[in-house]
């Protein structure tokens, strides 16, 4: 009897597994997975989508069919997944830059992996002392962390889950599938447009599942200021233009007998997008201004939380910390930082040619890497990584990176603004996991995980997705075109921060920029920030964040308006599932919506095979008889829509899959 009481008391003490050799693989397969699919995703819609809740999802299906999976290492698994998207996040922003500025003809592997790996990991290792500052002391609210961990402790059928996700990904493929980049059974857009006089009348829509998705899950807010972007370019800045400034300007021959549709595209490519770039860098330096607080809170925590922790371990007392509070040992913080840094010296050395450059970009690198960490993950706490102003910080890295480099390297007009997105991508590497981490860490933080295991996890995460970004970048190069459109590649990727990089880099060398419209687009991103700081002060639900505006006005509308279209629906759903009695934060909707996005996703990174191997674009497409209009393709996006809002309105106790 009393071994049969010790034995189970044993077995009752014995901790529950978490870097189990299953989590493991099973994370990195799903950081693989979920970093391929933000890159299309980045690179098509300047935005992407944290991970971690459809991860969570897929984990305890899977563990279950494996054998029951507990909750710490489903935590495990969303980890390592999650690291996915916010390794993506950092190379598409900055990394494109360097072949549209001429640095690279492709996306060299061991420069793509190498940037997203040290980069990524530096992020982690910054991000450790912020758990205890923000997490335990502050107690921030993570949102996405919370989330996370709701649903991992109500997923009493992650089955159903699961096949919700199946069955969203399977609609985004499809519709996907019978796209212009495949069967063309479908267009990718319904577009009209006329002439009014001298001036153009522009109005359409992207039929594409995943940026419904994305509106989703970014919701009313973000929907209506991108929408609102994408008004005051195509459909004010744009009549305007033509109306009046067309007539004598470089590009009256280039228009002159293209349809009002072309003619539209034209001149937002070689113009009006350009105020999108004069609304990001107000907006880049309206972030530093109006982030002061947090970001001195931040680095305050950071270097206190250091300092505790370097105390204790001095003290000898890491016994005594509970296994919930124990962090990465701050000595192999402090090594891991050496470690990873230096490869970069050297790889910003092969650049510039001088150590008395190279080391500095290093320094410099390290101090704008720790600083935006601190700020990344104080936002993140408040408000989310998904509305962490990324391209806000970057912005300001490239800007003072570059004023640094103008003096070391005398103007140099070739290598400073390459020198420049280089610091730019290992520091958007860094803070683009911090923040993920810090959420993940929220998220084990309320399951009862152990930190340091998360923060392992996180770097094996980070390392095998670094390994597949650079093939995905090159193939979606080859197959669809990367930025700026040219002879092969009409209707590119956008990939707009990376675009906006290598102009703003560029512009501050002394290239030619059509500096009207960046100073107009300035002087719109000033008026946006004064009616936004008029809606904080008014107490008003709605704010108008200025690089959400800009990032509207730099892309085409018709992918501003189904972000919109999906953010209405987050919000209709939302009102009804409250009004029966439902007040989840992760509801069936955002499953879906996530699932449409990697559906969508991972098809375009899959269909880029065979265009690229039979150098054809339209190596899939059906005969022509059997091609539909876009009437079809509006029937079949209006019937997915509805589906969404069908499956998110319903309360998720009684909802059905």
């Amino acid at each position: 009897m009393a071994v049969s009481i010790l034995a189970t008391s044993a077995a009752a003490a014995k901790p529950a597994p978490q870097l189990s050799a299953r989590a493991i693989v099973l994370a990195i397969v799903l950081a693989v997975l979920m970093g391929a699919a933000n890159t299309y995703l980045g690179l098509f819609a300047g935005m992407t989508i944290a991970s971690a809740i459809p991860s969570a999802v897929v984990s305890m299906a899977v563990l279950k069919l494996l054998g029951h999976g507990g909750i710490l290492e489903n935590n495990i698994v969303q980890t390592g997944g999650s690291a996915g998207s916010s390794t993506a996040t950092g190379i598409i922003f900055t990394v494109p830059a360097l072949v549209m500025l001429g640095a690279w003809n492709d996306y060299r592997y061991g420069w793509v992996f190498a940037f997203a790996a040290l980069g990524g990991v530096l992020g982690v290792l910054f991000s450790v002392p912020l758990r205890r500052a923000l997490i335990v002391d502050q107690k921030l609210a993570f949102p996405e962390g919370t989330a996370a961990a709701e649903v991992l402790r109500a997923g009493a059928d992650p089955t159903r889950g699961a096949k919700l996700l199946s069955l969203a990904a399977a609609a985004g493929a499809v519709v996907k599938l019978a796209a212009a980049n495949g069967l063309r059974l479908i267009p990718d857009t319904a577009v009209a447009a006329r002439y009014v006089g001298r001036g153009i009348a522009y109005v359409g829509t992207n039929l594409s599942p995943a940026l419904l998705g994305v509106g989703y899950i970014c919701g009313i807010n973000v929907g209506i200021v991108m929408l609102a972007g994408g008004v005051i370019s195509w459909n004010i800045a744009v009549p305007i233009y033509s109306a009046y400034f067309l007539d004598g300007s470089s590009l009256a021959a280039s228009v002159a007998g293209l349809s009002p549709e072309d003619a539209a595209g034209m001149l937002w490519s070689q113009q009006i997008r350009f105020l999108g770039v004069g609304a990001m860098l107000i907006g880049g330096l309206w972030t530093l201004v109006s982030l002061r607080g947090s970001l001195l809170a931040g680095i305050r925590s950071g270097f206190a939380a250091t300092r505790r922790a370097r105390a204790s371990e001095a003290a000898g007392s890491g016994d005594e910390i509970p296994d919930t509070e124990r962090d990465m040992p701050m000595k192999y913080v402090l090594t891991g930082i050496v470690l990873v840094s230096l490869p970069l010296m050297l790889m910003y050395h092969s650049v510039v040619g001088s150590f008395l450059i190279s080391i500095p970009m290093t320094l410099a690198m390290i101090v704008l890497a720790f600083l935006f960490c601190s700020v990344s993950g104080y936002m993140a706490g408040l408000v989310g990584s998904s509305n962490d102003p990324v391209s806000g910080m970057i912005i300001s890295t490239i800007l003072a990176a570059s004023a640094m480099l103008l003096v070391l390297t005398h103007g140099n007009a070739v290598v400073g603004p390459v020198a420049a997105v280089m610091i730019g991508a290992a520091v958007c590497c860094a803070l683009s996991v911090a923040a993920d981490n810090v959420q993940d860490l929220k998220c084990g933080q309320l399951v009862g995980a152990t930190p340091w295991r998360q923060q392992l996890m996180l770097c094996i995460g980070v390392v095998t997705s670094a390994m597949v970004i650079a093939p995905v970048l090159n193939l979606l190069a080859r197959a669809y075109g990367i930025g700026v459109p040219d002879a092969t590649h009409l209707h590119p990727l956008l990939a707009p921060q990376a675009t906006m990089m290598a102009a703003v880099s560029k512009g501050l060398f002394g290239a030619s920029l059509p500096l009207s419209m960046i100073v107009t687009g300035g002087l719109i991103g000033a008026a946006v920030i004064i009616l936004d700081e008029w809606l904080r002060r008014s107490g008003a639900g709605f704010r108008a964040p200025v690089l959400a505006v800009a990032v509207g006005i730099y892309l085409p509308q018709d992918l501003s308006v189904p972000i919109f279209v999906g953010g209405l629906l987050s919000y209709l759903a939302r009102r009804r599932r409250r009004a029966g009695g439902d007040e989840s934060l992760a509801g069936r909707g955002m499953l879906f919506a996530a699932g449409m996005i990697a559906g969508e996703s991972l098809t375009g990174v899959v269909l880029a095979i065979p265009i690229v191997a039979s150098g054809r674009a339209d190596v899939l497409a059906l005969p022509g008889a059997l091609q539909c209009g876009r009437g079809v393709g509006l029937a079949m996006y209006l019937a997915l829509a509805a589906l969404l809002y069908w499956i998110a309105s319903r309360p998720d106790q009684e909802a059905k899959t």
